[in-house]
Formats: C-alpha cells, sequence, structure tokens
C-alpha cells in the first residue's frame, strides 16, 4: 500500500507539514498521520508496504474523510494526550475501531497542543529515536501556532471591520486586515454568516485553516440576539462564488448544530466593499431561517423578495392591518392567507395545496378579510397582506 500524503486544495498548502510528517516516519519506520488537535487531518505520511496491517479502519477513515469518529477520539483522549508533553502508547480497541497500537506525538508550543502525529507503531524505539522524533513534532508545534496566530490576527481585524461604528474606525480595521492578510488582500473575496436559531449559540469556531479557502474568520455579535460567525473567502474570480458555497457547507458541518443555516453575500473586489458584503450575508442568513426552502446556505442573489424585506429592522413592528392575523390563535388563518397568496390567488390550486375543501378556504379567506380589513381582490391589499405575512417569519 502507498499513501500519497500531501493534503492541499481543501485545507491550503501544507507541503511543509508533509516534509515534516515525512520525516517522523522515517525516523520510526511507521507510516504516520498528523491531525490539529480536533482530530481533522492536516497531512498523512508517504509509506511503502504490501502488508494491510500498516493500516487499519481509523487510519483509513482518518485519510478519506479528513477526520476521526467521536468513538476513536473518546478513546485517545482516555490517555491523556491532551495533556502529554512525551510519546504516549495507545493499546488497540476494538469496539472503537481501533484495531491496532497507537503510537502519539503530542504537537506542542507554548504549553498548549495543537495537534497530534499518529504511527500505527507497536515497535520499540531507543530514547534517541524517540527524542528525534519529538524534536520534529516540536517544528510542527512551531507552525502550527504561527498559523493559529496569524488567523487570530486577520479574525480581530475582520471583526474589527464588520463592527466598525464610524469612517475612521473602517478606515482603520480596513488598513489591519489588508496587513494580515497580506497577499490575498487584493483578492477577490464573498462572505459568509452563520446563525444559529434564536436564543442558541452557533457553537465554537473551527480551524481557519480546514475550511477550503479560507482567509479569515471571526465571531461577530448580532443586537438583541447574540453571536454570529463571519467567514471571509477568497474566490478565483469575481464571477465564481463556488468556493463560498463550498466553504460555507464546510463551516456548517464543522459547526454541527441543528437548525444553524449561512448566508452568502455576492462577491466583491475590494476590502473597502466588505461591510456591505455583510449585511448581504446577514440578510441571507436571516432569509435561510424565515423560508427553508432557502436554505440551508442561501445566497443573496436568490432571495427574491427578501431582498427587500430583510432591510427592513429586525424588531420592526408588524403592519396594523395584519397584526390581528399574527397572533398564535390565528395562525391558521395565516398560513392560509400566505399559501393563498403564494398561489397568486388561485382558489383550487390553493385548496389543493392546503388539503382542505373549496368552501372551507372560501370560509378562512372571509375571516382573513374581517380581521385585518383589507379586500383580497385588490391588489395592494394582497401585497401588503403578503409581503407582512413573509416579514413576520424574520
Amino acid at each position: 500500500m502507498r499513501d500519497n500524503g500531501r493534503v492541499r486544495a481543501e485545507y491550503g498548502d501544507y507541503g511543509d507539514f508533509q516534509d515534516l510528517v515525512d520525516e517522523v516516519s522515517a525516523l520510526l519506520g511507521a507510516p504516520a498521520t498528523l491531525e490539529d488537535r480536533d482530530f481533522r487531518l492536516i497531512a498523512f505520511g508517504v509509506h511503502d508496504s504490501d502488508d494491510d496491517a500498516a493500516t487499519d479502519p481509523v487510519r483509513t477513515r482518518s485519510i478519506l474523510t479528513r477526520q476521526s469518529t467521536a468513538e476513536v477520539r473518546a478513546w485517545f483522549e482516555r490517555f491523556g494526550i491532551a495533556r502529554a508533553t512525551a510519546p504516549v502508547r495507545i493499546p488497540a480497541a476494538p469496539d472503537a475501531g481501533v484495531v491496532r497500537g497507537r503510537l502519539c506525538l503530542p504537537v506542542r508550543h507554548g504549553g498548549f497542543a495543537y495537534g497530534y502525529v499518529w504511527l500505527i507503531d507497536e515497535a520499540e524505539h531507543s530514547p534517541a529515536q524517540l527524542a528525534a522524533a519529538m524534536s520534529v513534532a516540536a517544528r510542527i508545534g512551531e507552525q502550527l501556532a504561527a498559523m493559529s496566530r496569524a488567523g487570530a490576527e486577520t479574525g480581530r481585524a475582520l471583526r474589527a471591520l464588520l463592527t466598525a461604528a464610524g469612517r475612521t474606525d473602517r478606515d482603520t480595521a480596513e488598513d489591519a486586515l489588508r496587513f494580515a492578510l497580506d497577499r490575498d488582500a487584493d483578492e477577490p473575496h464573498a462572505l459568509v454568516c452563520v446563525r444559529a436559531p434564536e436564543g442558541e449559540s452557533p457553537g465554537p469556531l473551527p480551524g481557519l485553516r480546514t475550511i477550503p479557502s479560507a482567509a479569515a474568520l471571526a465571531r461577530v455579535p448580532e443586537r438583541r440576539r447574540g453571536e454570529l460567525i463571519a467567514l471571509l473567502v477568497r474566490l478565483r474570480t469575481l464571477q465564481v462564488l463556488a468556493p463560498a458555497r463550498t466553504a460555507a457547507a464546510r463551516l456548517l458541518d464543522a459547526v454541527g448544530a441543528a437548525g444553524v443555516v449561512a448566508g452568502l453575500s455576492a462577491s466583491r473586489g475590494s476590502l473597502a466593499e466588505l461591510p456591505g458584503a455583510w449585511r448581504e450575508a446577514t440578510s441571507a442568513a436571516r432569509a435561510a431561517q424565515a423560508q427553508p426552502a432557502l436554505g440551508p446556505i442561501a445566497k443573496w442573489s436568490n432571495l427574491g423578495p427578501y431582498r427587500l424585506l430583510t432591510a427592513l429592522p429586525a424588531d420592526s413592528a408588524p403592519d396594523p392591518a395584519v397584526a390581528p392575523l399574527l397572533i398564535p390563535a390565528h395562525q391558521e388563518l395565516a398560513h392560509t392567507a400566505e399559501v393563498f397568496l403564494d398561489h397568486a390567488g388561485q382558489a383550487g390550486r390553493t385548496a389543493t395545496a392546503l388539503a382542505i375543501h373549496r368552501q372551507t378556504l372560501y370560509y378562512r379567506l372571509s375571516r382573513i378579510e374581517q380581521l385585518t380589513g383589507l379586500d383580497l381582490a385588490d391588489g395592494e391589499a394582497r401585497l401588503l397582506l403578503h409581503m407582512a405575512l413573509k416579514a413576520a417569519r424574520l
């Protein structure tokens, strides 16, 4: 079996890590993989062998899916690897899919664990071999720490730009983000907004390098609601938004919480345009929660009427004419009105969609007119009711 271990396109260029992982493999004579502290794959070593025992289901899954299962992680963490400063021997655990023992080299820097080098290795090694391997792990830790600091700096600068209250603050934050992004600053970008259901948190931030094309990642406060996640994505061209959608999907997968959605802005050619892109991304995320058919990843360009509706303040009161229809006791009537208007006022299609008799529909429509004072035969009245019902979802 031959493993080709360079993980590039989705996780950034990890060529330096690849060389270091290969160095560990050569020192200890066993196939090695490098994962971050959340057990996501960074690189895996080149290893020539016709022996099927050179790998096992855990290693295979890590390489193919770039992550380990919760059961495997729990088994490994039982042995104190997050605090270890020396090699750790981990026995096999067939129930968790670990059919062969492991040697774990903690990857640390500055007293903090940044990841682990794993070897399917049950052989004995001399203290000199292990010391040499740990020296390589320390070099890996130094590089991961530098990448983490760089990611934190871009995240702070992005947050500052998206929350800046005045022109001076925006200019300062834009300069800081330009400095942090370095050569990437002049590339086209798009913004992704991740939003959790009301009253919930979108969860912990994943590592920046685990998200393809990610340039910056930050938490951004949302007035009266909590926090959002902002992801700045590098694009190849202004015309192709596919990398942003791929990054949004990876971010949602990493967050892993129920009901979390993402909104995508249109592309932008300069950092000065990012505050406008953020308004688009947050609007798209709001719309995705209000209208599940748009989500879980909604593009600003595909929002239709929600592009206008999301421009309304999030805490704006409903129109007085429609307000009586929005109380819980009239939920069925509100739904009937929305379906009727979604079907362009066609009674037959509406009755079919609601699975009710036409006479029942006509009775409900008359009740809606009584409650709202609106004439559903009037185009402007229909427009007001339709928009108010859609806005109420937001």
